[in-house]
This record gives C-alpha cells, sequence and structure tokens, in this order.
C-alpha cells in the first residue's frame, strides 16, 4: 500500500484519469462524522434544519460567489448529509460522455458505501486550500474543502460541537437520463429518511 508521510493509506477511488477541474456536472455527498444528525430532523416528510443545518444551508449557495465557472444545481441538506449537484462550465477540458456509467444501482451505492467509493480524502491539503479565499486550481476537490471548513469554522464561532468526515463522495454525471435521474433521488431523500441507510433509528431497527 502506498504511504504518504510515512504513514500507509488507501488509495483514492475517484477516477484516476479525470481531472477534477474539468467542466462536468458532479453529485457530491458529503456527511457529518460518526454521522451525527447535526444539521436538523425530518419531520413529516420535510427537513427541519438546526442552527448548523442552516449554516450547511447558507454556504453551499456561497459557493458561487467564491469558486468561478460554476453553477449550483439541486441541493438538499439531511440530518447528517448533504446531497448536491455542482456544474463546472468554463474551465475548459469538460466530456463525461462515456466516463462514468450512473445508475439507480450506483445511487443505492452512495449511501451504502459512501466512504470506500469514489472518496477523497482532505487529510493532505494545507489551511489555505481549505479557505474560500484560495480556491486552488478551482477543483471539485478545492470547493468542496472550502465548503466544508467555511461551516465547521462559523459552526464552532457560534459554539456548536460539529465536525464533518474526513471525505466526500462524487460522481461524474454523463448523461440526462442520469442527471434527471439524480435529481429525482435528491429532492425526495427526505420523503425516503424512514429507510435511509443513513438513518440513526433505522440501524437501531435493523440491529434490534
Amino acid at each position: 500500500m502506498e504511504k504518504f508521510r510515512n504513514k500507509y493509506r488507501i488509495p483514492s477511488a475517484r477516477a484516476s484519469w479525470w481531472n477534477y477541474g474539468n467542466d462536468a456536472a458532479y453529485f457530491i455527498t458529503v456527511c457529518t462524522k460518526d454521522r451525527e444528525c447535526y444539521f436538523g430532523d425530518i419531520v413529516d416528510a420535510n427537513m427541519q434544519l438546526s442552527h448548523i443545518g442552516l449554516l450547511a444551508d447558507v454556504f453551499w449557495y456561497e459557493i458561487k460567489k467564491h469558486a468561478k465557472n460554476i453553477t449550483l444545481d439541486v441541493f438538499q441538506v439531511m440530518p447528517n448529509h448533504i446531497h448536491g449537484i455542482l456544474i463546472l462550465n468554463g474551465n475548459g477540458n469538460g466530456n463525461a460522455n462515456g466516463n462514468v456509467e450512473t445508475t439507480h444501482d450506483d445511487i443505492e451505492t452512495t449511501h451504502d458505501d459512501i466512504e470506500t467509493t469514489h472518496a477523497l480524502s482532505l487529510q493532505s491539503q494545507t489551511p489555505g486550500q481549505k479557505r474560500f479565499q484560495h480556491q486552488g486550481s478551482n477543483t471539485i476537490s478545492s470547493i468542496i474543502g472550502s465548503y466544508k471548513s467555511a461551516v465547521t469554522k462559523h459552526a464552532h464561532r457560534l459554539g456548536y460541537e460539529f465536525e464533518w468526515q474526513g471525505r466526500f463522495h462524487d460522481i461524474i454525471i454523463r448523461n440526462e437520463e442520469s442527471y434527471l435521474r439524480i435529481v429525482d433521488y435528491i429532492k425526495n431523500n427526505p420523503a425516503r429518511w424512514e429507510e435511509d441507510k443513513f438513518n440513526p433509528a433505522k440501524k437501531k431497527r435493523d440491529d434490534a
């Protein structure tokens, strides 16, 4: 296994052949540490945001003020994770056609194997890369790293305990059919919370 700073690390499962600064639509999922429900609760199939959930929501829409060539598409804060679609358009070199096959099974895998599939560790980023003011090469990793850092910084400033999972999951959306399927999945995620594998109550039921 490859070493980083003399410590073993899990090789990234992301697409090594793809430049994540390329023009494309990306389906992003980020979880809280240990899947703690920091962001609020689902009530009658609707998300009720906590104070930290409001930060997660507000700072997502701030991304467009600090990143270049980006469009924010559908987005949803869940009790212990967020889903969103980011579209890079203007960086160049984008052509996701045929690169990644996104199906309903892939979306289910997103929830089941979030920590191992297409995951990116941000541990090697410098502090400067984790701020909105330093977008680096305007890649998905720098944009999401900055978003996570902003939410964490302001949650701590307000006195809240909060921490993200150290990785995030991305899927390159390759065609209109996949895009529409993912949009539907994100929009209906709150209504499906009872059976969501991220739901701690479901896990307790399954373990009982």
